[in-house]
């Protein structure tokens, strides 16, 4: 079984490292998206709400496979900047991800006391001061343990882009069978890889959890 995993680790040192560079850049990318998007979603301008709540509700019922099709085979007939295959997995997962990421945040908006917002709004504090500097900042302590989910989702997804030429984890086993190596234990090596991706994602929450929780 070791030997396995040291007669091919070129392979899994590489899918693992584009797996991890593609969960880094995507999970950054979908947290930026995905709380302008829940900021449009709360915002008392109606079309904003409107864009918002359309993106959400057409990404989220889509499914991601669909999402990558599109970047692989209908982006380059749009005739905008040609880029890479990895360059377009990583949007297909910041477009997909940044819905869930949204709800998730605009969930944690919600818990936040409604006073709040009406009081900074007396103090003549604007919509996106009163956002940034006093809802997001409560609202950040509730949406840690759905968001840890939503990042698991994504680092798994991170599969998908095998499908698309792009060598990351979900392409180790194809290769092994190319080379004859037995898929069944690359496998449990690619599972035992993914488990060490997670558990810190799953210390971190409980870390913030128990920090924030000793806060309130």
């Amino acid at each position: 079984m070791i030997e396995l995993l040291v007669d091919n680790r070129d392979l899994f040192l590489t899918g693992f490292r584009n797996t991890i560079l593609l969960f880094l850049l995507a999970g950054i990318g979908a947290l930026v998206v995905g709380t302008l998007l829940a900021a449009m979603r709360v915002s008392p301008v109606p079309v904003l709400r409107l864009l918002g709540g359309g993106y959400v509700n057409i990404f989220r019922n889509t499914p991601l496979t669909l999402v990558f099709f599109f970047f692989a085979f209908a982006y380059p007939r749009l005739d905008l900047l040609d880029v890479s295959f990895f360059t377009r997995a990583v949007l297909a997962l910041i477009v997909y991800t940044a819905a869930f990421v949204c709800e998730v945040v605009r969930s944690g908006i919600n818990t936040v006391d409604v006073g709040q917002a009406e009081a900074s709004r007396a103090l003549g504090l604007t919509f996106t001061q009163t956002l940034t500097t006093i809802v997001v900042p409560q609202a950040i302590r509730s949406v840690v343990p759905p968001l840890t989910s939503v990042l698991n989702a994504l680092l798994k997804n991170t599969t998908v882009a095998a499908g698309f030429a792009v060598a990351e984890a979900g392409q180790i086993t194809p290769t092994l069978s190319e080379r004859g190596a037995s898929v069944l234990i690359g496998m449990v090596w690619i599972a035992i890889g993914f488990l060490i991706l997670v558990i810190p994602l799953t210390a971190t929450q409980r870390t913030l959890e128990k920090r924030w929780s000793v806060a309130r």
